[in-house]
């Protein structure tokens, strides 16, 4: 801890490693046929020289450290821009009305009423979990959360988005459990209630894991914080972690590259994290906040210091000049560029005042956290860092964190697209309606398949209720916070993707996702008022992928405007292949919503006996990239169901009035593995039975027995109704001209889904055989 300007105790020369010549702007100016590494840190052979000619000379070393961070596919977004504009283009003042802070912060921000705003987002580390699964998925936790801080609010929720290898694959246990483990320790060590997510297994996903993890955190309007650094002679405060040797290049080597054939490398470029600082750091901030110290705020992550020091200083008043000795390091051998590049975890960079530094001392000093001042805000227009009294870094802080590279990146249908989609799934056998026994069958093999799994092998290791707020969490179809106790006012957060659709169709796949992850938190109860993405792809240099990569983001950016919400902020994860082999498209879509109340919220499963079972939606063949067509006939091919958004609005308008009235008790959305799996998981919930009954949706619709179960057809909820309120209902629903139909009533005594006419499953097997995928593959599981 110090309580003077700067600290220089870790970096004596007794301790600092001995260069021959230390490579400052002077050196470099004398010295431009100096040869350099370029390539071994990603720069490309034009970026290179963009670099020369924006300098007017080579780069020093440590320029050239941090242009390469802060160039990388993974902080610039150099490939993405182009099309990510249209997120900030296709909008209406009405998808802005709620919306405090959007896209270009660190996370986005949206006012929920009565004062209070909440911040979320969400943000990959993929190629570090399949490296070193535990630390690459913890850090995940932690950096996403750092992100809700440095806008000035509290961290209050936590939810992931994974997908892994094949579950029967050797080195898909090795990842699991690395990545369940981490994301667990971190966020259960943070005291962050874990409320949800999702987990796919899938070939594609075999040697490049997803893991994708979010943040919730509520905030009064007046505490907003901002990352940029203005007022002349303010103070750049870096406190929180030393700056260690992890995490050296994980932006721009790691995370903007493919792997190749082989086992994992780059492990150094892992972060290592500490979660209990973490928790300090939070409660650290909040009170500087809370006390008005702080001008502006950045957190540490991809880039490192690289990162905040430009990024701050870009979007302040132009100028800072830092004194990189007074960085306090973990390691004293480290180089200026590596101190530059280190991604050391639980750092944060603040913005003080002179005459509040000293009380911002008391505060970093109650909570003993670790602080130094490098240096402070300039008028230059230029970012300068000084390494033992020589200048080693003097450029312009918006060419390195704004003005980088922007490419336009050829684009090309697929190949194989045409083939694939014409390869419909209408042609493969379905057992007839009388065929009970095969249709019981086939119902036990889709949802005792991994993806239909039970997933309390993963969310019991999560703490679901650590704070109290916890409304929904896990197995629900969205978590739920509450934000306020006197109101009840709370959030709904979902998280959805399909990558089986997106490799169909990438812009209908990408809509797709929005429509769940949408409906899922309708059928809370709530309204859904924003979404974050996170767009994970192959390699932007392949010209398919980079098509697929633009109808994905066109796909959500037509959609949100339809729906009437704002995209707030994400993240793009390029280089997800290995090889030539990329991944599935998986743009992961998290919608939240707000509920002014949420005692009123609807779970996903029902408890009560005697209850109506209703079906809300059209149901049609499509059986296109189903999880039936997978899971039975291992085929993909064909064209995705059709998304309707307006439907689905209107299904979100009816669910929430319904809520409203309290008409309906459970609420369960209809997607992978259609009506079959939502009734198994509606009885598998509770242990409560149901007598179903699907004539009539077979007879309007034109279809067999396993196409009305089977089938993926969107804007479809099943809820369950007291008989009490029967008729008030459906009034609802004709009322708003929603279709509707009484397809079945809960029943406690059978102990057991029955499907009138075809198949009977007691509860007790149907859960065995639901729970069975992961524990045979990873072992038993916690609490039962």
């Amino acid at each position: 801890m110090t309580d003077a300007p700067a600290t220089t105790a870790a970096h004596d020369e007794a301790a600092a490693p001995s260069t021959p010549v230390l490579d400052t702007v002077e050196v470099a100016t004398a010295t431009p046929e100096k040869e350099q590494p370029y390539a071994a840190l990603g720069v490309k052979p034009d970026e290179y020289e963009r670099i020369r000619n924006i300098l007017g000379r080579r780069p020093t070393s440590a320029e050239l450290a941090m242009y390469s961070v802060m160039w990388s596919e993974h902080a610039s977004y150099k490939s993405s821009k182009v099309h990510l504009r249209q997120f900030g283009k296709k909008v209406t003042p009405e998808m802005k009305q709620h919306l405090i802070v959007g896209i270009g912060e660190n996370a986005g921000v949206l006012d929920i009423g009565e004062g209070w705003a909440v911040t979320f987002k969400i943000e990959s580390h993929n190629h570090p979990s399949f490296i070193e699964p535990f630390q690459g998925a913890a850090t995940g936790v932690g950096g996403i959360v750092r992100d809700i801080i440095s806008m000035g609010a509290r961290p209050v929720a936590v939810m992931d988005a994974l997908r892994f290898g094949a579950i029967d694959d050797p080195d898909t246990a090795r990842v699991v459990h690395g990545v369940v483990a981490g994301i667990s320790f971190y966020g259960n060590c943070l005291g962050l209630p874990n409320i949800g997510g999702e987990t796919w297994f899938d070939p594609t996903y075999q040697k490049n894991p997803l893991v994708n993890a979010l943040a919730v955190g509520v905030l009064r309007h007046e505490d907003l914080h901002l990352a940029n650094a203005k007022g002349v002679g303010n103070k750049v405060v870096l406190f929180g972690a030393r700056t260690g040797g992890d995490g050296i290049g994980g932006t721009s080597i790691l995370a903007s590259d493919t792997f190749a054939e082989g086992g994992p490398t780059k492990r150094p470029a892992v972060q290592v994290g500490d979660p209990f600082a973490e928790k300090v750091l939070i409660e650290c901030c909040l009170e500087l906040f809370q006390g008005d110290l702080v001008e502006g705020i950045q957190d540490l992550g991809a880039a490192g210091i690289s990162c905040a020091t430009s990024e701050l200083a870009a979007n302040g008043d132009g100028g800072m000049s830092i004194v990189l000795d007074d960085v306090l390091l973990r390691d004293p051998t480290l180089t200026p560029e590596e101190i530059l590049m280190s991604e050391s975890q639980e750092r944060m960079m603040a913005i003080v005042r002179p005459e509040k530094l000293a009380g911002f001392m008391e505060v970093v000093q109650k909570w003993d956290v670790e602080t130094s001042v490098l240096g402070e805000v300039t008028d230059t227009g230029r970012l300068s860092i000084t390494w033992r009294g020589q200048e080693i870094v003097n450029v312009d802080p918006r060419t390195v964190a704004v003005d980088g590279p922007v490419y336009e990146r050829p684009m090309v249908v697929p190949s194989y697209l045409e083939a694939l989609q014409a390869d419909t799934a209408a042609s493969l056998p379905r057992p007839a309606d009388d065929a009970g026994d095969e249709l019981r069958a086939q119902f036990l093999q889709l949802v005792g398949s991994p993806n239909q799994a039970d997933a309390s092998w993963i969310t019991n290791q999560y703490d679901h209720y650590v704070l109290g707020n916890t409304a929904l969490a896990a197995p629900d179809d969205a978590g739920m916070i509450r934000v306020d106790e006197e109101s009840g006012l709370g959030v709904a957060v979902a998280t959805d993707a399909n990558g089986r659709y997106c490799q169909l169709d990438p812009r209908a796949g990408a809509q797709l996702a929005l429509a769940e992850a949408y409906r899922n938190v309708a059928a809370t109860g709530a309204t859904p008022m924003g979404i974050s993405d996170c767009l994970n792809f192959g390699s932007p240099e392949n010209p398919e992928v980079m098509w697929q990569f633009a109808e994905a983001v066109t796909g959500l950016a037509d959609g949100c405007l339809e729906l009437g919400i704002p995209v707030t902020g994400g993240n793009v994860s390029f280089y997800n292949q290995t090889g030539d082999v990329p991944i599935h498209p998986t743009p992961v879509v998290a919608v939240l919503g707000v509920i002014d109340d949420v005692a009123r919220r609807i779970p996903s499963g029902w408890q009560d006996d005697g209850h109506n079972i209703y079906l809300l939606g059209e149901t049609y063949a499509e059986l296109d990239g189903s999880a039936w067509a997978g899971v039975v006939h291992d085929h993909l091919g064909g064209t995705p169901p059709f998304v309707d958004l307006g439907r689905e609005q209107r299904l979100g308008e009816l669910l929430r009035a319904a809520a409203l009235e309290g008409l309906v008790d459970s609420a369960h959305d209809l997607s992978d593995g259609g009506l079959a799996v939502a009734l198994a998981e509606g009885v598998g919930r509770f242990g409560v039975g149901a007598r179903v009954f699907l004539g009539e949706v077979t007879e309007d619709a034109g279809i067999d027995l396993a196409t009305a179960l089977f089938s993926e057809s969107t804007g479809r909820v099943i809820v369950t109704v007291p008989r009490e309120d029967d008729v008030r209902f459906r009034g609802l629903c004709e009322g708003r001209g929603y279709p509707v139909r009484r397809i079945g009533v809960t029943d406690a005594a059978s102990g057991a889904l029955e499907v009138q006419g075809a198949f009977t499953v007691p509860i007790d097997e149907l859960r065995s055989v639901n729970r069975a995928p992961l524990a045979d593959a990873f072992g038993p599981v916690v609490g039962y």
